[in-house]
């Protein structure tokens, strides 16, 4: 019988986590099977894959309506729902949380998108949604903002475990790694335990290339000395990132701040690969997945993604292969006018947008589904 690929990816050090979430996966036992059978080791979720899970299903309108019938605006709703399926997908992964001593079986939710720009906002929503959810292995999602990294800080120093997202450029992964060791620190110096406080850097990928494709396109079609230069490096600057990334993740673990940490009982902040189905349909449908396989590592796969792996993965330790390659992609980028620093903070400026819209519509819908007639239809 054929190994199933995704089974073999823990095998290698890199926890599979789903991202998505709907009701039926819970309700069904599909959750369950994926957990046993493909190895799921985690779940994020956001206010589009919400928004997906309600336009996509009539299973969250008689709550929808009854909600609405007490009086409850749109995005009361909205937390009603959401963490109640949050809830059911962690009490799903308890098991497997307390089997690896806390180091894996974690379900992610998401603060108010709006709230990116907002140190104080965010604070004080993950602080409510930690505990309204009231389960061990839940994070809460963050945005590497430079707003976001004294709410990151502060929270990990409140033992409140994080999941960094929005987050694209190697600087700004550097200022997230910092954030998380101040806030160990500091709860070190509250004489508080530290062993159970979790987090993972979300760094994005796939649309580090569905920025850079076009202006490398187009200087090719240019022609000239730098166009051979240019068609060397599509589809390979977000791989050649994530892989920088996960050097600094390295030398971070061997730092003396971190190590004092870690005598503590500090976990790592693994690197958590998001954004890992192609936006371009010319490309392998795995092609991230497959690039990005190493020990310490989280790969949150959308459904379509999985599916794709499970079917024809090829799972190998690819994550330092050709690394020198990856530097030296990198280090060439000036010479074809590319900032790569710029341009990944452009994508985090508008990845804060891409957030706050389908949370939006979000509330459009449940708004519509909360009318009956909308319902029926």
């Amino acid at each position: 019988m054929k190994t199933n690929p995704l089974q073999e990816l823990a095998t290698l050090g890199q926890s599979v986590w789903l991202d998505y979430i709907r009701r039926d996966l819970m309700a069904g036992g599909e959750l369950r099977r994926m957990i046993e059978e493909d190895g799921l080791r985690g779940m994020t979720s956001n206010p589009s894959i919400f928004e997906k899970a309600i336009v996509e299903s009539h299973d969250y309108d008689a709550d929808i309506q009854s909600l609405s019938r007490e009086g409850k605006d749109a995005k009361t709703i909205y937390e009603t729902l959401s963490q109640r399926d949050v809830r059911s997908a962690a009490d799903e992964f308890r098991p497997l949380f307390d089997a690896t001593d806390g180091a894996d079986g974690f379900v992610s939710l998401e603060v108010n998108p709006h709230l990116a720009r907002d140190t104080d906002g965010t604070l004080k929503e993950a602080r409510r949604l930690w505990a309204a959810l009231a389960r061990p292995n839940i994070l809460i999602k963050v945005p590497a903002t430079a707003q976001g990294l004294p709410a990151i800080q502060q929270l990990i120093s409140e033992g409140i475990s994080v999941n960094v997202t929005l987050l694209f450029g190697l600087p700004r992964y550097r200022q997230v790694a910092e954030a998380y060791i101040a806030g160990l620190e500091a709860r070190v110096a509250q004489g508080k335990p530290i062993k159970l406080v979790a987090s993972v850097a979300s760094f994005f990928v796939s649309r580090i290339d569905a920025l850079m494709d076009p202006a490398l396109e187009k200087l090719v079609a240019q022609g000239g000395p730098k166009a051979s230069l240019a068609g060397q490096m599509l589809g390979g600057v977000a791989i050649a990132s994530a892989r920088t990334a996960y050097q600094i993740f390295k030398e971070t673990l061997n730092t003396g701040r971190f190590m004092k940490l870690a005598a503590k009982g500090a976990r790592a902040q693994r690197l958590l690969w998001a954004s890992t189905g192609v936006k371009n349909p010319a490309y392998p449908d795995v092609k991230y997945v497959e690039a990005l396989i190493g020990p310490d590592t989280v790969d949150t796969i959308p459904l379509d993604t999985l599916n794709a792996y499970r079917d024809h993965g090829d799972p190998k330790p690819r994550i330092e292969q050709d690394f020198e390659d990856a530097r030296r992609m990198l280090d060439h980028l000036p010479e074809l006018g590319i900032n790569i620093d710029e341009q990944t903070q452009r994508l985090e400026n508008d990845g804060v947008d891409k957030f706050s819209k389908p949370f939006d519509k979000l509330m459009e819908t449940i708004s519509q589904r909360a009318s009956p007639r909308t319902a029926a239809v």
